[in-house]
């Protein structure tokens, strides 16, 4: 089951959903491949900090983070990577590096890749390093109002 504020969320709101278990994975890369989800498609979220506030940056698991394109898109003066240390509590019931990519359930602003809106469909971890959620990229967009910029670079 997926953790259950993201899957009381879900459900709230009406959308349809899949959760689909896969062996314990711990990487983007791994997940993807262990819930049969080609990387382009699988939604990673990496936790920033912009200008000292804390954000998550949605991109292909397929590609990375690039801090300059994000504070370049943002207006943030400073980007970087938040440390495990530094997020681990703001995602309770999640475990670490299994964070959906929902920043208005934790508070946070939630930026997305334009190359993810570019698929019917969006794949993510469910909270747990076991479990994946898919639903319709329109459905994704209109729960979460993510701002679309292009923040990825290949890996």
């Amino acid at each position: 089951m997926p953790v259950r504020k993201l899957e009381e969320f879900l459900d709230s709101k009406q959308v349809k959903y899949i959760t689909i278990n896969h062996s314990p994975a711990y990487t983007a890369r791994e997940v993807a491949a262990s819930a049969f989800v080609p990387r382009r498609e699988f939604a990673k979220a990496t936790i920033v900090k912009l200008d000292g506030a804390m954000a998550i940056a949605v991109v292909p698991a397929s590609r990375h983070v690039d801090l300059g394109k994000m504070a370049s898109e943002t207006g943030a003066s400073v980007a970087l990577l938040a440390s495990e240390q530094e997020f681990r509590d703001r995602f309770p019931g999640c475990e670490v590096g299994a964070m959906p990519p929902f920043g208005n359930l934790y508070d946070m602003k939630t930026y997305v890749d334009t190359l993810l809106a570019e698929d019917d469909e969006i794949v993510f971890n469910a909270g747990t390093h076991t479990q994946v959620v898919r639903l319709s990229y329109d459905d994704y967009s209109t729960l979460v109002q993510p701002v679309l910029c292009s923040i990825s670079v290949k890996e």
